[in-house]
């Protein structure tokens, strides 16, 4: 006998969401780098490319130039008016405590729409219930 399909489940959401950004994303949020990321071009796996060839000089504003290009085309906002975005859901942007320590940054070193500078068990607190994706 065939058992009957279990309705699916809602999923609760954290309230408000959260957003951490650790280690490779604190550019996104430093007020020195937002405006002016980088496209990584040496053992970046997403372009498929030599690392050789990823460290010739030029390489890695020849790579921003092209993705600011294909982004562009794709109608994706730049990286400030997409965190921008962001803090306008209500969603909390939080700097990940023990990267800001490594690399000496306190919450005056981020922009405006970071609510504050967590440990990971505070946003694991925070986002209790939510979907948490890391990328």
């Amino acid at each position: 006998m065939a058992r009957p399909e279990a309705s699916p489940r809602p999923r609760p959401r954290a309230s408000p969401p959260a957003c951490d950004q650790s280690f490779f994303g604190l550019d996104a949020i430093s007020k020195k780098r937002h405006e002016h990321i980088k496209v990584a071009s040496v053992g970046n796996p997403g372009l498929h490319l030599a690392t050789i060839a990823g460290a010739l000089p030029g390489m890695p504003g020849l790579m921003t130039a092209y993705m600011e290009r294909k982004m562009g085309k794709l109608d994706i906002p730049p990286i400030p008016e997409f965190i921008e975005m962001i803090a306008d859901t209500g969603a909390g942007l939080y700097g990940c405590q023990a990267s800001c320590d490594l690399f000496g940054l306190g919450k005056d070193d981020l922009i405006d729409q970071v609510t504050g500078i967590i440990t990971v068990g505070e946003f694991y607190a925070l986002a209790a219930g939510g979907q948490i994706i890391f990328t």
